[in-house]
């Protein structure tokens, strides 16, 4: 019998699929990567013709298999204190502004999507406690979210590589992790301060529960979007925005290329998009 294989016809039915559950538009120099993943998962499923696996895929009543899938489909490269300006912009210029406009016994809400293996919250959260020098003041939450729920599961263990953890500070790194066998084990207590959520951005019922941010970190997401899908992700981040709240791109992301709604701020650290107060 001959090797399954995935055609043309086939490749743009599931790119059309996909993007449409996800936002996530694969470009035709993606194919290898895609059928790669389409073929390991028709081999763990047992379906031999891709026609009969993608049928599965989009009526299995649990959606467990799509779920699978999205998890191989997504990339999740990141490190601790990568893109570090804009940490230093928040704690410098973001939250010092925002502040002016809150009472102490308020919650300062921070979204963080996709949130990868955890190291982009987990930086925030060092961050906070190492350079804002208000963070006695304020009760501040961290909600993190992705669509792979393999990737939230490692974020949750906190368990982090060499490569992962080498922009750190070796004061931080001693104070916050301990080495293990298997490698540098986050403490307890930051792994608590951090919520981790499983979202698709693309599905407005999952996003709809996400309100009152006063910032959100969504960094080198957008790149994987179309046109549309990124308005449609602004005009999200939009309406979980608390009124002059602030959202942090990616630095190959401009929010002023994608939509209208956003006031640019430049500030000395970075540039950022604010929703208006008014």
């Amino acid at each position: 019998m001959a090797a399954p294989t995935i055609s043309e016809e086939d490749f743009h039915k599931f790119r059309e699929f996909f993007y449409r559950k996800t936002g996530i538009q694969f470009e035709a120099s993606k194919r290898y990567f895609v059928d790669k993943r389409l073929l390991e998962r028709m081999a763990a499923t047992d379906n031999v013709q891709f026609r009969a696996y993608f049928t599965m895929l989009r009526f299995q009543a649990s959606g467990e298999e799509l779920q699978v899938l999205t998890n191989l489909m997504t990339v999740n490269e990141t490190y601790f204190f990568r893109e570090e300006y804009q940490f230093k912009c928040l704690v410098n210029s973001i939250l010092p502004d925002l502040v002016q406009r809150k009472r102490n016994s308020e919650a300062l809400r921070i979204w963080v999507l996709p949130s990868s293996s955890g190291e982009e919250p987990y930086s925030i959260a060092i961050y906070l406690l190492e350079r804002w020098a208000d963070i006695n003041n304020y009760d501040v939450e961290i909600i993190a979210s992705d669509i792979d729920t393999q990737i939230l599961e490692q974020a949750r263990r906190g368990l982090y590589s060499d490569r992962s953890i080498g922009q750190l500070p070796t004061a931080f790194l001693q104070k916050y992790f301990r080495r293990t066998p298997e490698g540098h084990q986050m403490c307890d207590d930051l792994r608590g301060a951090v919520e981790f959520t499983r979202v698709n951005l693309s599905e407005p019922a999952d996003t709809r529960p996400y309100r009152n941010f006063d910032v959100i970190f969504c960094r080198n997401l957008l790149i994987y979007f179309d046109d549309l899908s990124r308005k449609t992700a602004a005009e999200t981040f939009f309406d979980a925005l608390r009124p002059g709240g602030f959202i942090c791109l990616g630095h190959s992301e401009s929010m002023s290329r994608i939509s209208s709604l956003y006031k640019v701020r430049k500030f000395p650290e970075a540039i950022v998009y604010q929703k208006p107060t008014e």
